[in-house]
């Protein structure tokens, strides 16, 4: 199995993710619906192996052996970027890969609301996107980093697992850590993060007290902190924050 090929094939049929599966030919996810690639053949766990341990790095191989599982990036030049979760299935490895797009589309070309620029203008505070998987949160909050990027002239820190988006210097420094690869942890990533003079923060996500915590006091102490929670709205949020 050649990923890559694989890869741009899915690409051009315009996927938004590519399940790998032991025992069955990979399947493509296009507008939201499952759609096997029947014209391949089923993946063996040769297959599967070969592509999971072919795209992670030595410290990533040694990773998933203890965890069963991992997130990482990878990268096609000319291609794109995507997002990878590897996982162990009953005794067989499986693979998701979430297609991120090369360019980060504006907030203009999101069509999102012009209130989410004035928030982009905010000088400090806690903006949290929310909603389900695979509904926008990422490609919003990349377009709200591009734009203060553009527009104001900050420090600008980012902590994911992993890093999806590319952001290049503009107006700012942006600088980007990757959970597992350049810090041990979210939380551990925020609290150095509060000593490197940011002004302005991301944090993928939100997953436990500590990181939430720190959050809000970053929030509180002058910086703007923006991050994700999978949660459907207002209320569910805040109860979210209250019972981690």
């Amino acid at each position: 199995m050649n990923i890559n090929e694989l890869l741009k094939t899915a690409s051009e049929r315009r996927a938004s993710d590519i399940h790998i599966k032991v025992g069955s030919p990979p399947v493509l996810r296009i507008d939201g619906k499952l759609v096997p690639m029947v014209e391949q053949n089923r993946v063996t766990q040769e297959e599967a192996v070969s592509v999971a341990f072919g795209i992670m790095s030595n410290p990533q191989k040694q990773k998933f052996k203890e965890r069963n599982e991992l997130d990482l990036a990878y990268s096609v030049p000319g291609l794109g970027r995507f997002r990878v979760n590897v996982f162990q299935q009953r005794g067989t490895i499986g693979i998701v890969f979430r297609v991120v797009p090369m360019k980060i589309q504006t907030v203009e070309e999101l069509n999102l609301p012009v209130v989410i620029e004035k928030l982009g203008n905010e000088q400090r505070g806690l903006i949290l996107v929310t909603g389900t998987t695979g509904s926008g949160k990422s490609t919003t909050l990349a377009a709200v980093i591009d734009f203060i990027n553009t527009t104001r002239t900050e420090h600008i820190m980012t902590i994911e697992d992993p890093i999806e988006f590319l952001h290049r210097d503009k107006k700012s420094i942006v600088n980007q850590r990757e959970v597992g690869a350049d810090t041990e942890s979210f939380s551990g990533a925020l609290r150095s993060a509060l000593r490197q003079d940011p002004d302005v923060i991301l944090v993928g996500e939100m997953r436990d007290f500590e990181t939430i915590s720190t959050a809000l006091t970053a929030a509180e102490t002058g910086h703007l902190v923006l991050s994700t929670l999978h949660t459907v709205d207002a209320t569910e949020t805040i109860n979210r924050i209250i019972s981690v």
